[in-house]
C-alpha cells in the first residue's frame, strides 16, 4: 500500500509576532468559546477549540482562504494529507467533501481559526487586473493548496476581523480589505492556483460544475457521461481531470457526499441507519452499513452512539 503524500508546515520563522498576537486577540474575541461562529461580515467565519481532536470531523469544504493563528490542523481528501499552523495559509478551490482534526489545542492556547469564502467572480475581475498581461504560468488545479502565510496578507485579515465589531465601518471598508486580500493571494505563489477559481475555460472551473451537479444530485445514479458532457470533456478525460483536482473518483466523491449526509440525518435528525441510507441513495442496507463502516471506521449505529457520547449534542462543524 503506497504512503499518502503527506504536505507538512515547513520550520520556518514567525512571519511576524506582533501581527500574530494581534490576530490571536481578535479571534479569541469573535469566538469566546468552543466552536464555530458566522461574523456580520458575509462569508467569514471564526473557530475555537480547546482540545486536540482524537478523531476526523467530516465535513464539505467549499472555496474559501483558512488561516490559523494558534494551534494547528491536519486536512485529508482521499489519499492526501495536508497539515497547516500559524506559519501557513490553506486554501480550498473547489467543493471537496474532507476528513479534518485540529491536531495543536489547549485550554490555555486553543486552536483559533478562520476563514474567508473564495468568490469567483471577484477573483475573475481582479485576476485581469492583477495579470493584465495574462497568468505568468498555469497553476496545476488541485482541490488544496497550502503554501506560507505571509505578513501582508495576515494584516489584511485582522484588519478585516476588526471591521467586524465595527458596521458602519465595515459596510464601506470590508468589500475593499476582501479585495485586498484576494489580491495579495493572486499576487502570492499561490497566485496561479487561485486565478485559476474564476476561470471559466480551466480545468478546475469546468471540473467545479460537475461537482456541483453531484452535490446537487448525490442520491441520484452517476452518470458519468453527463458529468463529462457538463464539463466539455470526453468521458476518459473527464474521469482522469476529476481525480487529479479532487483526489477522488467520481464515484468515490459522490459515495463521500452520501455517507457524510446520512451521519447528518441520523445525529440530527435521528434517523435510524436503514431509513438513512434509503434517503441518500442506497437500495441495499448491507451496502450501506459496510461502506459507511470503511469510510467512518464504524457502523452506523455504533459511530452515532460513540459522537453522541463523546459530545453529549450533535458533532460540531469543523472548525476553520
Amino acid at each position: 500500500m503506497s504512503r499518502a503524500p503527506l504536505f507538512p508546515p515547513a520550520p520556518s520563522p514567525d512571519p511576524d509576532a506582533s501581527g500574530l498576537a494581534r490576530l490571536v486577540q481578535l479571534l479569541k474575541a469573535h469566538a469566546p468559546y468552543d466552536g464555530t461562529f458566522e461574523l456580520r461580515l458575509p462569508g467569514v467565519h471564526v473557530s475555537r477549540a480547546s482540545r486536540a481532536h482524537a478523531d476526523f470531523h467530516h465535513a464539505v469544504q467549499r472555496p474559501g482562504l483558512c488561516l490559523v493563528a494558534q494551534g494547528a490542523k491536519r486536512v485529508m481528501l482521499g489519499p492526501e494529507r495536508y497539515e497547516y499552523d500559524a506559519s501557513r495559509v490553506l486554501v480550498y478551490s473547489v467543493d471537496v467533501p474532507v476528513s479534518a482534526q485540529v491536531t495543536q489545542a489547549s485550554l490555555d492556547a486553543p486552536y483559533l481559526g478562520v476563514r474567508v469564502d473564495l468568490d469567483p467572480a471577484r477573483i475573475t475581475d481582479l485576476t485581469a487586473r492583477v495579470y493584465p498581461l495574462g497568468l505568468p504560468r498555469r497553476g496545476d488545479g488541485r482541490a488544496i493548496c497550502v503554501d506560507q502565510l505571509d505578513g501582508p496578507l495576515m494584516d489584511a485579515v485582522a484588519r478585516l476581523l476588526e471591521l467586524a465589531s465595527r458596521p458602519g465601518d465595515a459596510e464601506l471598508l470590508a468589500p475593499l480589505v476582501l479585495d485586498e486580500i484576494l489580491i495579495r493571494l493572486l499576487r502570492s505563489p499561490l497566485g496561479p492556483r487561485v486565478a485559476l477559481i474564476g476561470q471559466e475555460e480551466s480545468q478546475l472551473h469546468r471540473i467545479s460544475r460537475a461537482v456541483a451537479w453531484v452535490r446537487a444530485h448525490f442520491d441520484q445514479p452517476l452518470d458519468v457521461e453527463r458529468l463529462a458532457t457538463l464539463a466539455h470533456m470526453s468521458p476518459s478525460s473527464f474521469h482522469q481531470h476529476f481525480k487529479a483536482v479532487t483526489s477522488l473518483s467520481p464515484l468515490q466523491y459522490q459515495k463521500a457526499l452520501r455517507l457524510q449526509e446520512a451521519r447528518r440525518l441520523m445525529l440530527m435528525n435521528l434517523l435510524d441507519a436503514g431509513t438513512a441510507g434509503r434517503r441518500v441513495g442506497y437500495q441495499s442496507p448491507s451496502q450501506f452499513t459496510r461502506e459507511y463502516g470503511r469510510y467512518f471506521g464504524s457502523a452506523p449505529t455504533r459511530h452515532i452512539a460513540h459522537l453522541r457520547q463523546q459530545t453529549g449534542a450533535p458533532e460540531a462543524e469543523i472548525p476553520d
